[in-house]
């Protein structure tokens, strides 16, 4: 059976929840569109050691597609993140204690790069489904964009994986209740974006040409 590797964060600087591994749990031994199984795995906020893991499970599991999800708090919408960069610059410390500071995610490597997802396909089919979403053109240079960047790296290199991409989602409403008008989106609103999102990567062999602007 083919398989869709679904990622999610462990709760990170204090918090105890961690929407994307929220939403990737809850998905996980579900069926896509082309009766792909979603895996599900929850990766260390920890550079370095995210994508050690992030790796083996690719070994072993060789998925078709892999979709890593993480968290942007303060962020309104689900944002598709579109280019990776080879920076980690991290604005505190990973849940070891590392703060890395203008090092490559994989040395030697490319400046960066771009989402295999299909994002303005994506973009349009949540936006026809009233669901707040972005294409953003900056993941970061925190954990989220390490893996982002080593998951296009491994993509690159492996012939069994079609499509890899990355995509932010915001806080859980439990979680905004911690900060002072920070947005949020319900749980069943961001289940419903995934499973959507999903369905556009399995069944879009090739991306609209559109501008951002254009999707509203």
């Amino acid at each position: 059976m083919k398989t869709i590797l679904l990622t999610g964060f462990e709760p990170f600087a204090g918090e105890t929840l961690n929407a994307s591994w929220e939403v990737a749990r809850r998905l996980h031994g579900t069926l896509a569109e082309d009766g792909s199984r979603v895996i599900a795995m929850q990766l260390p906020c920890v550079f370095e050691r995210a994508l050690r893991v992030l790796e083996e499970r690719l070994d072993s599991l060789r998925p078709q597609t892999a979709v890593a999800l993480g968290q942007a708090g303060g962020s309104p919408c689900v944002r598709l993140e579109r280019v990776a960069i080879n920076l980690d610059d991290a604005c505190m410390v990973d849940n070891a204690g590392r703060q890395p500071v203008d090092v490559p995610v994989v040395h030697g490597g490319p400046t960066g790069y771009f989402s295999g997802l299909p994002i303005k396909a994506m973009a349009s089919a949540l936006r026809k489904a009233h669901i707040p979403v972005s294409v953003s053109h900056s993941a970061g240079t925190y954990v989220c964009n390490h893996v982002f960047y080593g998951l296009m790296h491994e993509a690159g290199r492996r012939e069994s994986l079609k499509r890899a991409g990355f995509i932010h989602l915001p806080y859980l409403p439990e979680q905004a209740t911690r900060y002072l008008k920070a947005p949020a989106m319900s749980l069943e609103t961001q289940l419903s974006a995934m499973r959507l999102a999903l369905r556009v990567v399995q069944t879009t062999h090739k991306d609209e040409i559109l501008s951002e602007g254009t999707l509203d």
